[in-house]
């Protein structure tokens, strides 16, 4: 049988897949401050232009 069995599948806290951080909570929210930085600074750019 394959999943839903009580026991089935990888361990709590199993890091074994794993292969970089791309998509861990910290990163997906440094790149969404990020995002935001760099459009307020495009809006603060655009006040000094013309």
């Amino acid at each position: 049988m394959h999943g839903g069995a009580e026991g089935s599948g990888a361990p709590e806290g199993n890091q074994n897949a794993l292969k970089h951080g791309r998509y861990t909570k910290k990163a997906i929210e440094e790149r969404r401050e990020l995002k935001r930085l760099i459009r307020e600074s495009g809006k603060f750019l655009e006040k000094f232009e013309s």
